[in-house]
């Protein structure tokens, strides 16, 4: 039987369809009952499922990670799909095809390899290609890179996002360099493979994703240079400068200490290599979540809360005609103007750029 996957449920869907839980969370409704809110997902998508009796008892029955089957019926409210739960059963693993719970990049894993491959021996720079090189013929450090998400939540949340999202960084680097005379091109690809290097140790992904004590603790920007200080270290005469431009760039790489940057970016090439990783992230980020929207009855999106904006929706991203760029030939496109949203929700928020001369404005 065809599995029901969450991107092609509909508004009044019986639902009877096994999940993976990502999240389980008890509270209480107005009327002092407790009710659970199960946050299911599969590979094509999330959504919401509301157990509103024996709330206690049915959390009891299973735990995060776990395989749920379902029996529930599907309603929008407030503008998203949720399931209220009338049945569910805990599943053994070996009863459920694991590739059917996490989603994945849809480019190809090995051609991306081979493209990684292919750029790193482009490098002219002696050491940052041996330190490249060093990280990329280790077989296990190679079966994470090429197989961790990029993150949890923000942007290519998939297998293969890391490996997708460091070759677009990459390729959005080889761009920029012809227009801005003496970039280090080498750094910069140095920077864009490795920046985010920390996630393959960072993040667990065997099923939902989520942090390892390590992430949790250190984070992917202090394991990503400890990464890099030990790499150096097994290079003989590997030039210190040059070392602490790299790790520099890793540090930095985030942009401003509010987004959790323990420095700030105080090279060029650290500057440039923040702004394409900004962007890159956000391109990616935007577009899942118009993706996600699925059906919709206008043009605009529901509101994003990480950047505090509804979305439009022109013709093309209404018919699914958008799609991602080629990886290897990334055009940053133009973005159009919008005069007016919808009402914005009420509560202020950070602003959405990463822009190191806000501090500047009113000054």
């Amino acid at each position: 039987m065809r599995k029901l996957f969450v991107k092609d449920i509909k508004d009044r869907d019986h639902v009877s369809e096994v999940f993976l839980v990502k999240e389980k969370i008890t509270a209480m409704a107005k009327n002092g009952k407790p009710y659970l809110t199960i946050r299911l997902m599969d590979k094509s998508g999330e959504v919401d499922a509301k157990v509103w009796d024996n709330a206690d008892q049915v959390a009891a029955q299973f735990e995060r990670n776990d395989f749920l089957a379902i029996t529930a019926k599907a309603s929008v409210y407030l503008g998203k799909m949720q399931l209220v739960v009338s049945e569910l059963r805990r599943m053994p693993e070996e009863q459920v095809e694991l590739a059917d719970f996490l989603p994945e990049t849809e480019s190809d894993i090995r051609e991306m390899e081979a493209r990684l491959h292919l750029l790193v021996a482009t490098m002219e720079n002696v050491w940052l290609r041996q330190l490249l090189e060093g990280f990329f013929a280790e077989s296990r450090f190679m079966a994470q890179y090429r197989m961790a998400p990029a993150a949890k939540g923000m942007h290519h949340v998939y297998l293969g996002g890391l490996l997708e999202h460091s070759l677009a960084v990459a390729a959005l680097v080889d761009a920029m360099v012809p227009l801005y005379e003496g970039l280090d091109r080498d750094l910069l690809i140095a920077g864009a493979l490795l920046h985010d290097v920390g996630k393959v140790r960072e993040m667990t992904y065997t099923r939902s994703f989520d942090y390892s004590d390590e992430g949790k603790l250190l984070g992917h920007i202090t394991i990503g240079v400890e990464m890099i200080h030990e790499r150096i270290m097994a290079i003989a005469d590997f030039p210190p400068e040059l070392g602490m431009l790299l790790k520099h760039m890793l540090l930095s790489h985030h942009g401003q200490y509010e987004y959790g940057s323990p420095k700030r970016p105080k090279t060029v090439e650290a500057t440039v290599l923040s702004y394409l990783d900004d962007l890159d992230s956000k391109i990616n980020g935007i577009r899942t979540h118009i993706r996600r929207e699925g059906e919709m009855a206008g043009n605009w999106t529901s509101y994003h809360r990480l950047y505090d904006r509804y979305y439009y929706l022109d013709s093309r991203e209404k018919n699914g005609v958008l799609e991602e760029a080629p990886p290897a030939e990334v055009v940053p496109e133009p973005v159009a103007t919008v005069p007016t949203e919808p009402d914005r929700a009420p509560a202020p928020r950070k602003s959405f750029h990463n822009n190191p001369f806000e501090k500047l404005k009113g000054g």
